[in-house]
């Protein structure tokens, strides 16, 4: 009897296999499964049972270690009423950005060519001690991580999110009540079947066919509201995504020049990518995990409590606690390899990204196998650290599914025990089964909401770290918006540098005047363009002050400020898009025959005439579709169209060629004047700026001398008469050697 009315356990294993490669770096992968395991037929004793007793599938599907699907099916007399799936997503990395994002640890595991694969082990270790020295710091981030969140999941002045995450919860509870009842039904159904049909056949069916209609009843229920709840509660999750996301990308764009100049945009991107995926398994897990699983645990305790005794209650709650321990202690060991593959991931990234952004130069060194390997040495990192969570993975489950059989074990065994000295009914060997396998449920959640909880909160970490990274240039609080009153620029006593040690201007003092074109020129890290960053705001000065008709910049909105420059730089940046928009960008509220009209200006009519789709035509990423010249005069062209009166030209007709550049210098001049703007032009060739109304000389950080293009001929100890001579001698040397060349060639 003992024997026969046991239940057969069976723990089924389910594994995946992941791939890693040029897809994982750019791109966002996702593996899904789900596992259902169907129920055989039982041993038949004096009743009926009308099917088997209870096949369990305790297992979790692992990709590289990174996620899975954990599934535990439970099918007695065909109900797999606690049959669930948790969907986990894949490649969950954490991202070392630059400064304030990049921590101690990521310095020994960077991967910058081939030769240093074998440092791999070192840096794991060094990272391990290190990730232990952090911990206390890491949990006080996190548990600060989700104080924020919670903002987002009860915004204060959102009526309609606080009323979905009621309802949402309302479901949430009924849907557990519902799903604890199918259990009491079966039971129920089983103890009236339980009888001689052949005097009660009326009164029978009639108990059990209730039974089993509330039966189904109670399933179809339990799922409906579990339904409803997710299609609820999607908006709350989604919205508060979008808003974090929008909030990080919006604090970016106030950081300063500095921070995007020494970032690195592969792992940036991929930490916005996976903290924003990071947030909705959080908020969700918070929702749909954590509470429920207090909730059906709290439950399924108190009934065996108050059905069954005590000793059901207590080896039940040893069960989880055994199981959570051993999950929590496991995961938190096995976090170290998680960390190694993420940077190892980042390096990847980033080495695959900057390959192909730089393809041309890749292609004109012949380094193609060096890029590769480079890649390569990446991914290896990534495999070695993906096997140690594979296999810690599977020490993982396999724990875990020791300590629940060895429970199922003992609590079906005490089960049969009542049943066989009469103090339990076959139904409530049923009744105690599936409540067994609904507490397993759960504590298979637990395992695998814990591992993604933190996996998710690691990826969050460097999203709202980004966050942190403090804003350098700010506006004061009662900054005032630039008032214009001509254009005037004054440098008073101005010193900077990009590195403390290394100053770029120093103790630089010179004014442009209002409505005046006037020229900086100087050699190479005199400090030309720097002015113009300075100016912009990009950076703030370190001594001395700038001033835009005597009002200090520093003082100003930067909006204000912003918007009153408009600058043609040398390195021409331009959207992947098409050529009206890219001109359009200058003024946004412009109309189309506005930005036709600047273009057939900058010399680019006749050009986009010519084009098959005319203005409409892509100009690429980065503008690559074009030529140099082509892009620096679509630059000049949303220049014009911003209609600022203050104008920097940054080298800005370097590409182009001679007759080009004539006719477009006219075009400017003619524009400029048109606008009355303050024009400041930096340039090399000082042919091009002999027509200003004033030149600044730059040497060494500091104005060597300033005046007309003809008083500073006059002097020749001038540097800027040795600077013109020297080009004229370099521009009749090439037209020297051109005229032979063109005598041998003929």
């Amino acid at each position: 009897m003992l024997s026969s009315g046991c239940v057969l356990g069976r723990n089924v294993l389910i594994a995946g296999r992941g791939s890693i490669g040029l897809s994982r770096h750019l791109g966002t992968a996702a593996a899904r499964a789900s596992s259902r395991i169907p129920g055989g037929s039982g041993p038949k004793l004096r009743f009926i049972l009308p099917g088997a007793f209870l096949h369990g599938s305790h297992g979790l599907n692992s990709a590289t270690g990174s996620a899975g699907f954990h599934t535990v099916s439970a099918v007695l007399a065909g109900n797999n009423s606690a049959s669930k799936t948790a969907s986990e997503s894949v490649a969950k990395t954490e991202s070392d950005n630059a400064q304030k994002l990049a921590s101690t640890d990521t310095k020994t595991t960077t991967t910058t060519t081939p030769s240093e694969g074998n440092k791999s082990s070192k840096s794991s270790t060094t990272s391990s001690y290190l990730s232990e020295q952090q911990e206390p710091e890491e949990k006080k981030f996190h548990n600060t991580i989700l104080r924020q969140l919670f903002k987002y999941l009860w915004p204060k002045d959102n009526l309609s999110a606080k009323v979905r995450v009621v309802i949402a919860l309302s479901l949430l509870v009924g849907s557990k009540v519902l799903n604890v009842q199918v259990p009491f039904f079966f039971k129920d159904i089983i103890d009236n079947m339980n009888v001689d049909w052949t005097t009660q056949v009326g009164e029978v069916s009639t108990v059990v066919g209730a039974m089993v209609l509330g039966y189904g009843l109670a399933r179809f229920g339990s799922v409906l509201f579990g339904e409803l709840r997710n299609a609820i509660f999607a908006t709350v999750a989604q919205k508060a995504i979008r808003q974090v996301a929008t909030n990080t990308f919006e604090h970016l764009l106030k950081l300063d020049l500095g921070f995007h100049l020494s970032r690195q945009t592969g792992a940036m991107t991929r930490a916005i990518e996976r903290g924003t995926k990071g947030i909705s398994y959080v908020l969700t897990s918070m929702v749909f995990h954590i509470i429920p699983l207090t909730l059906e645990i709290s439950i399924v305790s108190g009934i065996l409590t108050w059905n069954y005794g005590f000793q059901f209650a207590a080896m039940a709650v040893g069960t989880m606690a055994a199981y959570s321990i051993f999950t929590i202690k496991t995961t938190s060991w096995r976090s170290q390899f998680r960390r190694d593959a993420n940077r190892a991931d980042n390096v990847a990234a980033n080495v695959a990204l900057d390959s192909l952004i730089n393809y041309e130069s890749v292609k004109y060194f012949n380094n193609e196998k060096f890029q590769v390997a480079k890649y390569d040495v990446a991914l290896k990192d990534y495999e070695k650290s993906s096997i140690k969570i594979a296999t810690s993975l599977a020490y993982l489950n396999s724990g875990q599914n020791f300590i629940f059989s060895s429970a199922l074990t003992a609590i079906m065994y005490m089960a049969c025990s009542g049943v066989a000295d009469g103090s339990l009914s076959v139904g409530d060997l049923v009744l105690v089964n599936q409540l067994v396998f609904q507490l397993s449920v759960p504590l298979n959640f637990l395992g695998s909401v814990y591992r993604d909880l933190k996996q998710s909160l690691w990826d969050m970490e460097a999203l709202f770290k980004l966050q942190d990274v403090n804003v350098t240039i700010k506006e004061p609080a009662d900054a005032r918006p630039y008032q214009y009153k001509g254009g005037e620029i004054r440098f008073e006593n101005v010193t900077f540098g990009y590195h403390a040690d290394r100053p770029i201007l120093k103790n630089a003092t010179f004014v442009i005047p209002s409505g005046q074109r006037v020229a900086l020129v100087g050699s190479s890290g005199s400090g030309k363009s720097t002015i113009l960053r300075l100016l912009f705001r990009f950076y703030d000065v370190q001594e001395g002050r700038i001033l835009v008709d005597g009002q200090d910049i520093r003082n100003m909105t930067l909006e204000s400020i912003r918007q009153s420059i408009a600058v043609v730089p040398q390195d021409t940046p331009l959207f992947n898009d098409t050529i009206r928009n890219n001109i359009h960008y200058g003024r946004l509220s412009a109309t189309n025959e506005e930005v036709e009209e600047v273009a057939e200006r900058a010399e680019l009519g006749k050009l986009i005439s010519q084009l098959p789709d005319g203005y409409e035509t892509q100009v690429g990423e980065r503008g690559l579709m074009i030529s140099g010249g082509e892009k620096q005069r679509l630059a000049i062209s949303r220049v014009l169209l911003k209609k600022s009166p203050i104008i920097f030209f940054d080298e800005a007709t370097s590409a182009l060629d001679t007759e080009t550049e004539k006719a477009l210098l006219q075009n400017i001049n003619y524009n400029l004047k048109e606008l009355r703007a303050t024009s400041v032009f930096i340039a090399h060739r000082l042919k091009t700026v002999a027509d200003t109304d004033k030149i600044i000389v730059l040497r060494n950080g500091t104005v060597a001398e300033e005046g007309k293009h003809q008083d500073l001929l006059q002097n020749p100890n001038s540097l800027y008469y040795n600077m013109w001579k020297a080009q004229e001698h370099h521009d009749h040397t090439e037209v020297e050697e051109g005229e032979k060349q063109t005598i041998e060639s003929a």
